[in-house]
């Protein structure tokens, strides 16, 4: 029984993932994923990389997620099954490919500036 751990990140967000040979339940921080993304979006988000590779309820995967929001959770957690699932069987590596799941999204929040109200938004500018 081989376990495969792996990683994904989107914004501030980290996932640790433990993929196993199993029936299908994926588990987010010791609770279910439909309790821990209550929205229907962000349960498809992570089952995205299952259903292109055609591999629903064939793995067990296990979770630990920290840091940034619900989405951005999902997000990781759906890079990092993309990531267990290629190394598991190289096979999935086209069809994975092919649906961008294996390419880390760069985007993260602009820092905000002295001087300014947030990243690019000023002060209001009074000229009299």
């Amino acid at each position: 029984m081989s376990v495969t751990n792996t990683l994904g990140r989107r914004k501030n967000a980290v996932v640790r993932v433990y993929v196993t040979p199993g029936k299908g339940d994926i588990t987010v921080n010791g609770r279910p994923y439909t309790e821990y993304f209550p929205l229907e979006t962000l349960q498809q988000i992570l089952l995205k990389s299952f259903t292109a590779t055609g591999t629903v309820g064939q793995y067990d995967v296990k979770a630990n997620a920290y840091g940034g929001g619900i989405s951005g959770q999902a997000e990781a957690l759906q890079l990092a099954i993309a990531r267990a699932l290629d190394e598991i069987n190289p096979e999935h590596h086209t069809a994975l490919k092919a649906s961008k799941l294996l390419t880390r999204d760069p985007r993260m929040v602009e820092r905000k500036k002295f001087g300014q109200r947030k990243a690019r938004r000023r002060f209001q500018f009074s000229k009299r």
